[in-house]
C-alpha cells in the first residue's frame, strides 16, 4: 500500500483508540502517529528475506595453531576480539551468535594463548603465596604470680591467727625470746614506833 494513499481519519482512529487504552505522554505521540503511518503503508508488500550469511572460509579452518580468520571479512591474526569489535561493530557474543559458534569457540591463535600461559607462570602470576603459620601464644607464667607452680609444690593455705588456733611462725619466735624476770617491789611494813629519848635526870 501506498503511504501516499492511506487515509489520515484511519491513521488518526488507531491512534485515538491506542491511547484511550494507554497512557501516551505527549512528546510520545509524533512517534506514535508516525509508526502508526508507516505500518499502514507497509501492508500488503512482501516481507524482506533474511539476509543469507556466507563466511569468508568454513568454520573448521577458521582457527589454525598460529592465527585465526575472521568469518566475515578473512582477516588473519592472533587475537579477533579488536579486529571484530573496530571492524564490524560486534562484541564477542553477536559474534559467536551471528555465525552460530558454540560459547567456547576461540577467538585467540592457541599457540598464542600457550605463549602467553608459559609467560605469566614463568612470571609468577597466577601463584598463590602461603602465608607463614603463626605458632599459637603459650601464656607465661610468671615466678611471682604462681611461686608454687614453679617449685612444683602445693600451696597452702596461710594459717588463721584467730583465737583457738595453731600460733603462726611469728608468734613462736616470739614466744622463743625469753623475757627478763618481773621484778617484785616490797611490800611496805608499817615501822615500829621509836621511842623518843628520855631526858636525864
Amino acid at each position: 500500500m501506498d503511504p501516499q494513499k492511506i487515509d489520515p481519519l484511519l491513521t488518526a482512529e488507531i491512534v485515538g483508540s491506542y491511547v484511550r487504552h494507554h497512557t501516551v505522554g505527549a512528546s510520545q505521540l509524533p512517534d506514535l502517529i508516525a509508526s502508526v503511518h508507516r505500518t499502514l503503508g507497509e501492508l500488503g508488500q512482501p516481507m524482506p528475506s533474511e539476509e543469507v550469511l556466507t563466511p569468508a572460509v568454513s568454520v573448521r579452518k577458521s582457527v589454525r595453531p598460529e592465527f585465526v580468520i575472521c568469518l566475515d571479512c578473512g582477516y588473519r591474526g592472533r587475537v579477533l576480539r579488536g579486529h571484530i569489535s573496530r571492524r564490524h561493530g560486534l562484541t564477542r557474543d553477536e559474534y559467536l551468535k551471528r555465525w552460530g559458534l558454540r560459547h567456547d569457540h576461540p577467538l585467540t591463535a592457541p599457540a598464542y594463548s600457550e605463549r602467553r600461559s608459559s609467560l605469566a607462570k614463568s612470571l609468577g602470576f597466577g601463584r598463590t603465596t602461603k602465608a607463614p603459620a603463626i605458632p599459637a601464644a603459650i601464656p607465661a607464667v610468671s615466678a611471682s604470680a604462681d611461686p608454687a607452680a614453679k617449685s612444683g609444690a602445693k600451696a597452702t593455705p596461710r594459717r588463721s591467727t584467730r583465737s583457738g588456733s595453731k600460733p603462726s611462725v611469728v608468734n613462736e619466735v616470739v614466744a622463743s625470746v625469753p623475757m627478763p624476770a618481773r621484778q617484785r617491789r616490797p611490800r611496805s611494813r608499817v615501822a615500829s614506833p621509836i621511842p623518843s629519848p628520855t631526858p636525864d635526870t
